[in-house]
């Protein structure tokens, strides 16, 4: 895997202001302020509004808040101009059918990907059903790694969506074998839980220390 040129320029979409709760930042990041923006959480009525607010050069490391944003991924990837195989990490597949008229959500955005984004070749999700990594999967491939921090324990992430009992050196330990055997195109964290959503300060405490821990390992990669 080449190392992330210049991660510095990494993406945070701030919709919660979530990262501020936590005292989290990469410094020299490109930091979008989308919480002004309506029709955002969960479900996403503002997909144009969005994407008209992204650099034209997306940094391939993103911190997309939590895990009612997480249909970013389905906006994000869209800039994929070579083909692409998605691993999700998350403990709800996220395949769901549009409901509202076919409004993106967080819920329906692996199937809106799927049905429209010419570049993605295969999904892979780990978390609900497969709990480990199939060796030797990435081998030759371009990786689009999308992690939600709901599938960890709250032992290693604090999150508003029920949560899996994976651990972060798990965690680690996959996201090192797709580096070892394949090329990583982008990665995507999210699975933050804000204050303004019942954050108590252990809860921020945990979610930093997991995600300066993230940020220390893609960086090494």
């Amino acid at each position: 895997m080449r190392k992330f040129e210049n991660y510095m320029t990494a993406l945070i979409t701030d919709f919660s202001h979530v990262y501020e709760d936590e005292g989290f930042a990469v410094p020299g990041a490109i930091v979008l302020d989308l919480s002004g923006i309506e029709g955002t959480s969960c479900y996403c009525s503002a997909v144009e509004e969005i994407e008209a607010k992204l650099p034209e050069s997306l940094p391939r490391l993103r911190w997309i808040d939590s895990g009612d944003y997480h249909y970013m991924t389905y906006i994000l990837a869209g800039r994929e101009k070579e083909p692409f195989h998605l691993m999700l990490l998350d403990n709800h597949p996220d395949n769901q059918d549009p409901a509202f008229g076919g409004i993106l959500s967080c819920g329906s955005w692996v199937k809106a990907l799927q049905e429209h984004n010419a570049m993605l070749q295969e999904v892979l999700t780990i978390g609900p059903d497969l709990k480990d990594y199939p060796e030797g999967w990435a081998k030759g491939k371009r990786v689009y790694i999308s992690l939600d921090k709901d599938i960890m324990s709250k032992e290693y992430a604090r999150t508003n969506w029920s949560q899996g009992e994976f651990t972060l050196p798990k965690i680690e330990e996959i996201i090192r074998k797709v580096a070892r055997e394949g090329e990583i195109a982008a990665v995507d964290i999210c699975g933050e839980l804000s204050v303004s959503k019942g954050a108590t300060p252990e809860d921020l405490r945990i979610n930093l220390e997991t995600n300066t821990k993230l940020l220390n390992l893609i960086c090494q990669n």
